[in-house]
Formats: C-alpha cells, structure tokens, sequence
C-alpha cells in the first residue's frame, strides 16, 4: 500500500497538488475535502460570468469531482467540511452532508483551505441585500438578484481587485454603481499617481468613486439598503458587494499545533512544510516570504498552483523549493489595463530600502501603424541598477511589458538587462525600442550622470530664487495647460534663446512624457547649466493631480 495523503480544500492549490501527486505517484491513496459541491472552479472568473462577458456557468468548472476520479483516481469527497486536525495522531475530523462526522488518518496532509472575506461588525452586516464574492453559491447568489427586474442599483463596498472587477462588471449590466473605498485611492499594489489612471477610467464609465470614506452603518429598506459612511455621507443601493479584503480560513487548525502568523496565515518554509511533522500548507492561506526575504501573504492564483505543486514534489521526495512572491498581478478596468511586479514605492518606504523612480509614456507599439496607444510606464531600481518594482496602465501591451520586466526581476536581473533584451518587433506589435528597452536606457541615463531627473513629488521643494522650472513643449501645449510658475522656451527654440536663463539658477525642465524634456536637459548640460528634468513629464504631473471628485 502506497502512502496516504489528504488533502483539505480544492480550487487552485489543493486540486493542483492532487494531480501532481499523482502524476508522480500511481500508488498513494489521495483523499481530497471540500467543504462545498465545486472541488476546482475558476475563482477569479466569476465576477465576469455574473456582468455576463462569461455567458455559460459550466466554463467556470475546471474539474469536477467525476473527472478527478476517472483522470487522476483521486478520492474527491464534496461536502465534506475538516473540522479537527490532529497532527500528533496523524488525522483528522471531517463532518460530512452524507456520512455525518467522523476521522480519517493521513500520512502526509496539504492544507489548502484558502482565504474568506472579511465582514467586520458593522451594524446591519448580515442584511439579506449584502453578498460577497468566494466560491460557486455566492455567484450564483449575486447573479439572480441581478437578473430580477427591479434591480437598479450596487454600492461595492472595497476598492481592491474583486472590487473593482464586480463594479466593471455590475457597470456592464446597466446598474448605477457607486465604489466606497477607506484608503485615499483604489488599488492598492499601484503608488498613487499610477492608479488614478484607473480611477479615471471607471469615472469615465459611470463608476461613482467614493474614497478615504469607510462605513459605519447598513440599514435595510423596503427595498434595498441604505448605507451611512464616516463622513455622513448617505448611499442606497439595491444591493451591496463586501470586498474588503479576505482573511485566512484557518479557524479549524487552532488547536492543531500548527504555527500561525500573526493575522492567522500558516507559516510555512521553502518546501511549504509547516512546524508539524508530513503536514504542508498552500495557497491564499499561507505566509511566505517576498523577494527581500520578509514574510507576506499573496491571496494570488499563480503563486496557489505553483505552491500546490511545490507541495507535492517534496512529499514525493522531489525537493523542490518556492523561491519567494514578487507580487505579480494584472487587473482589467474597463479599456484599460493596469499591471504591476515587485515592490511599490508605499512598500520601500515602509522597509528602508533605497529606490530610484523613472517613469516613460511610450506608445504600444509603432506610432505610424493604426491603434498604437500610450502605456505609462513607472520603473523602481536602486543604484546598483537592479529592478525592485514596476506598474504600467495603458490599453494594449501592458501585459507583455511587466511580464518581461517581472522575468528579469525574479532573474535578479537590472535596468541594464532592460536595455539589452532582444524583443520581438514589427509594426503592429511594438516599437524597435520596445518600451521596456526605453525604461531600461532611462534608467542607464540616470545612473551613468546622464541625466539628473526630478519626480512629480520634487516640485513643492522648488524655490524661486533658486531654481527656473522650465516648459519646453510647443506654444499650444503650454497654453492648454502648465505647471503654475514655469517659464516657456520650445525645445527647438533653446539654443536661439538660452541666454534668456540664469545659469546660477538650477533649471529644473519639463515637456508632455519627458524625452523633449531630456534633450533639453543635454542641450542645458553642455552649455554649462546645472540641470533635471522632470521624469514622466506633464502627463505624470497632470495625472498626479487627478481626483475623479
């Protein structure tokens, strides 16, 4: 007889640690819990299948019990809840719809119960009008309160992925939706002056964005809900959608043994090993490390399916290691796309570590083919030249950009392997300077004394008499819109004109996304001024500035 294994909780970490093991072992006995009737379905889908951009409910089913059963011979038991774990005794206590409760022994354990969402003591939290988003009943809650005919109206409490995604996608089913979101911005892996370009766009299509509000209270109507905010600000809406975070469901290992964190995640090493003897954890419930070695939890699917696997190698003497998250996510928000890796600045500030920021507004891909769109572009990396973070918004292309600046990352590469990579180019696809290239010569310009730069968070440390902030775009651009106490010389015009500035004054330039600002900056440089320019550019200034009030 082979070794025993169960495995509690299905979706992405435990369905995938139970076809790995069997791939590598055609003789243990693997048993898999799931406390509902779907052992492995498309969580992060579902808010797409309730706006309807998904139409049949069967294409969120990734597995199903019968076809873990016929494929892989694994032992699925739905409806099965595991209640207990005894890690001396080696089993556990499983409280079963059809077997009532009793205990199973184990020689080996996965724990992949995943994260619930968070519903603190609100008064009015349990109204029938207030859903969250987790697992297959909860969508298909939402959905057919959508589809009754008087429903109007959604207030999403939470501006964190779900959030945003459910407001998308209750937006495409024509109701009025408002966002409420306790944190100044929306979110929160992009710095501020990133993510208001998402908030924009959910303006744009009719979102109400409420932020640095929380709720203080839910009343039930006759119809409907009535939700007060801190500020006293009053909404009503026909339903509410809770997405303000999740927390780890680990309440039935309490008495276990096994070491939590301190918000409740299992603590797990490289091989996802817990504290106790054959007993391993994976997915959104668990506390690893990020790419600096500190402890974090990434509620993500990839990391889940990665560790699911890790998992599995090592109680199949495989030795395989999880070397840390980096955090790489992508979100949809309406035309636009938002994406980002590593560390943001919020993260670098908070640990200590020395960062360099750079931002670029390239196009897509060639200005001259149809459809080429701008991406803004948001580089961190430290004096060495090695890449800590990266976020990008646009609406095509920014998937591919941060998923090559997110393999160079874990690489351990650097700015300077930016500058280098050979990518596919022609016409419709990119540039011959990819936009990852360009981060990467900008990041080379700065670190080499190239270029001297200033961000947008520089400007309220001007002084007058000490520094000229200059304007270098064309007359019409200037007079559409500058930042207040520039002066205005064209680029093209400098070199006529340069003897109109102060060379003991530092001049500080600026044009729409930075590159006329940095030929400026050359131009300034080699005629004797002390010089920086703005990186990102008025584009960066103006979005910096945006608030969708």
């Amino acid at each position: 007889m082979g070794k025993k294994i169960l495995i509690v909780g299905g979706v992405a970490g435990g369905a995938s640690a139970a076809a790995r093991l069997r791939r590598l072992d055609e003789n243990a006995e693997i048993v898999m819990f799931e406390r509902d009737s779907y052992i492995s379905f498309a969580n992060c889908g579902l808010p797409y299948y309730i706006g309807e951009t998904i139409k049949e409910r069967s294409k969120l089913m990734v597995q199903t019990p019968e076809n873990m059963k016929a494929r892989f011979n694994i032992d699925v038991r739905i409806k099965s809840e595991v209640i207990e774990v005894d890690t001396q005794d080696k089993k556990v206590k499983v409280n079963s719809a059809d077997k009532g409760t009793y205990e199973e022994s184990y020689d080996y354990l996965i724990l992949s119960p995943g994260a619930k969402p968070i519903k603190p003591p609100i008064p009015g939290i349990d109204s029938k009008y207030i859903f969250t988003v987790r697992n297959i009943p909860d969508t298909d809650r939402i959905k057919s309160y959508v589809d009754q005919e008087g429903t109007r109206s959604a207030l999403v409490i939470g501006g964190g992925f779900i959030g945003i995604e459910m407001a998308e996608s209750l937006r495409e089913r024509g109701l009025d939706v408002s966002l409420v979101e306790a944190a100044p911005h929306i979110l929160a892996p992009f710095d501020s002056e990133m993510v208001t370009f998402a908030e924009k766009e959910m303006a744009d299509h009719g979102v109400k964005l409420v932020l640095g509000d929380g709720v203080e209270a839910f009343r039930e109507k006759e119809q409907g809900i009535e939700v007060s905010l801190k500020s006293g600000l009053q909404l009503s809406a026909d339903l509410v959608i809770l997405a303000i975070g999740v927390t780890p469901d680990t309440g039935f290992i309490k008495n276990s043994g096994i070491e939590l964190g301190a918000r409740g995640h299992i603590i797990v090493n490289e091989q996802m090993q817990t504290n106790c003897d054959g007993v391993y954890a994976v997915g959104d419930a668990v506390e690893t490390t990020d790419m600096d070695g500190q402890r974090t939890a990434i509620p993500l699917a990839g990391p889940a399916n990665k560790q699911g696997r890790i998992a599995a190698d090592n109680i199949c003497g495989l030795n395989t290691m999880y070397k840390g998250t980096q955090g790489t996510s992508i979100i949809k928000v309406f035309s636009l796309t938002g994406a980002s890796t590593g560390f943001n600045e919020r993260t670098l500030q908070k640990m200590n570590i020395p960062y360099r920021t750079i931002y670029i507004h390239p196009n897509s891909h060639a200005g001259y083919y149809p459809g080429a769109q701008a991406i803004a572009m948001k580089l961190l990396f430290n004096d060495e030249g090695t890449i800590l973070g990266a976020q990008a918004f646009g609406s095509e292309g920014v998937d591919k950009r941060i998923d090559v600046i997110a393999t160079v990352l874990r690489l351990k590469g650097t700015v300077y392997d930016l500058a280098e990579l050979e990518l596919a180019y022609a016409p419709p696809f990119s540039s011959a300077k990819d936009p990852v290239n360009m981060a990467g010569y900008l990041a080379e310009n700065v670190l080499s004394g190239q270029l001297d730069i200033f961000t947008v968070k520089d400007l309220e440390m001007l002084q007058p008499e000490e520094q000229v902030l200059l304007d270098v775009r064309n007359t019409m651009e200037y007079e559409q819109g500058h930042i207040d106490g520039a002066v205005h010389i064209s680029v093209d015009e400098l070199r006529e004109r340069i003897n109109e500035l102060d060379k003991d004054k530092e001049v500080y330039t600026y044009c729409a996304v930075g590159i006329r600002g940095y030929i400026a900056a050359r131009i300034l440089k080699q005629n004797g001024f002390k010089v920086k320019n703005l990186t990102g550019g008025y584009r960066t200034y103006s979005m910096s500035k945006y608030s969708p009030k």
